[in-house]
């Protein structure tokens, strides 16, 4: 007999953009998913019109699609499956497991306060459950559920679990304008999808005991739970906004890398030995569910911050290239020639720690006029430079082979005819080609810049000096 296909799920809100939390999930279940050539489904919970919105849902697609989350169906809507849900309340109502409840807000109100003064629970109290009543105006349909008895499962990460069934009470299936709640919604899609594990965030262990009852009701197998942690931030307190957890689209609006992203929320709760980093595919190869933590994860931007400075260093020109376009793009720049942007990566991955670094520290390439900082200005555009400056033009001017090496060579006679170090000719340069004291080695700038540039920029700076004495 063939091993059953494992099928999960993602079920993001379209209220509000992709974060931190949700990202993990959806990471979870699309490793755990990949490892086991099962089937990973995205599903768009949508059924809160009135805060879902089209934008968060662009947003949820593009930031799933720049992470490399794919999915093999969907994306479902639930706003266009209310056939699926008021079919499956039907036959809940047509085998006595539902029953229409004729309470009016206000009177549950009263009651729920009633129990409360008695120092009982305030559920409802089952009143309409055996009176046989149809649909009214105004009316819900109710889930009969067990009134005693316990509610359990086994969480692949936490567990045996536990509830008593007096304490929980006939949740609302139907609304009385006849939407589906969330938890009927929820089941009927996983029973129609052939959801068979169910990977969310602990803050559902709750709603795990309503929704097992209405798998029970309805007859139908009950999939495989496994909650994960939720993410703290450095202070342990509940991960917001102030830690820096903001949504997926900011971080690559930053600068990130999916990878860096990546491996960063695989981390939060989740270990393989010491390993700290780790390619997609390893990520793939070595997740498991059994080695994710009971405890909260600590989400670290700072830590994510080196993780990504590494992934910059380790990826190749070519693909940082094409990532660096759209920011240089953004500053400014238009027609930009790949190759000369290929060739600024060289000198720049190795000191950016994210893409919006590297398009800073790239600018002075592509600048058709350069402005200097004043304080590189003021201490190395002097007029002692002149001389210099306008010897290295000479120089330049014949150089053929315009690259490190014939720069190198020249600049060793260049300094010995001068008796100089090259620290006296150096940082002057650096900022006549940049308008910065800190880039790249000058060597490799020089080569990057191209030799019309140089001697372009050599001689702005001979003429700003000029003009300054």
């Amino acid at each position: 007999m063939s091993q059953e296909q494992i099928v999960t799920r993602f079920p993001p809100s379209p209220t509000g953009y992709l974060h931190i939390g949700s990202t993990r999930t959806a990471l979870f279940n699309w490793l755990f998913t990949r490892q086991k050539h099962g089937k990973f489904i995205l599903r768009i919970e949508d059924t809160d019109r009135a805060r879902s919105t089209d934008d968060a849902t662009q947003a949820i697609l593009k930031s799933m699609e720049w992470l490399g989350l794919d999915w093999d169906e969907g994306p479902y809507f639930q706003s266009e499956r209310y056939d699926i849900y008021n079919a499956m309340v039907d036959l809940l109502l047509l085998t006595g497991q539902a029953y229409h409840c004729h309470c009016s807000p206000d009177e549950l109100d009263q009651r729920r306060k009633d129990a409360q003064a008695r120092g009982l629970k305030p559920k409802y109290d089952g009143k309409c459950r055996d009176l046989g009543l149809g649909p009214a105006l105004g009316s819900v349909v109710r889930l009969k559920a067990p009134a005693s008895g316990i509610t359990q499962f086994h969480d692949i990460i936490k567990g045996p679990i536990r509830f008593n069934n007096e304490e929980l009470d006939d949740l609302i299936l139907r609304r009385s304008d006849g939407s589906p709640t969330y938890h009927l919604a929820v089941v009927a899609d996983d029973i129609n999808l052939g959801i068979n594990y169910v990977i969310r965030g602990d803050d559902h262990v709750n709603n795990t005991p309503r929704q097992i009852q209405i798998y029970n009701a309805i007859e139908a197998t009950v999939p495989r739970y496994a909650h994960v942690p939720m993410i703290l931030g450095p202070d342990r307190a509940r991960l917001s906004k102030r830690h820096g957890a903001m949504s997926v689209l900011a971080y690559r609006d930053m600068g990130y890398l999916p990878n860096a992203l990546l491996n960063s929320l695989a981390r939060l709760g989740w270990s393989y030995g010491d390993q700290e980093r780790f390619t997609k595919e390893e990520l793939i190869e070595k997740f498991s569910l059994e080695n994710v933590g009971k405890s909260a994860g600590v989400f670290n931007p700072e830590k994510m911050l080196d993780l990504n400075a590494h992934y910059i260093r380790e990826s190749s020109d070519e693909f940082l290239a094409d990532k660096l376009i759209p920011f240089l793009e953004q500053s400014g720049f238009a027609d930009l020639d790949k190759t000369m942007v290929k060739k600024t990566v060289t000198t720049l991955k190795a000191r950016s720690k994210t893409l919006v670094d590297m398009a800073e520290g790239a600018a002075f390439y592509f600048q058709d006029d350069i402005s200097y900082e004043q304080k590189g200005d003021e201490k190395f555009l002097k007029p002692d430079m002149l001389d210099l400056f306008e010897q290295l033009e000479r120089r330049i001017e014949p150089i053929s082979i315009f690259n490190q090496m014939s720069l190198e060579k020249m600049f060793a006679s260049f300094m010995e005819e001068n008796q100089i170090k090259l620290k006296k000719i150096a940082q002057p340069l650096r900022v006549a080609l940049t308008g910065k004291t800190a880039s790249p080695g000058i060597f490799e700038l020089m080569e990057v810049l191209g030799k019309d540039r140089v001697l372009e920029r050599i001689q702005k700076a001979v003429n700003h000096i000029r003009k300054k004495s």
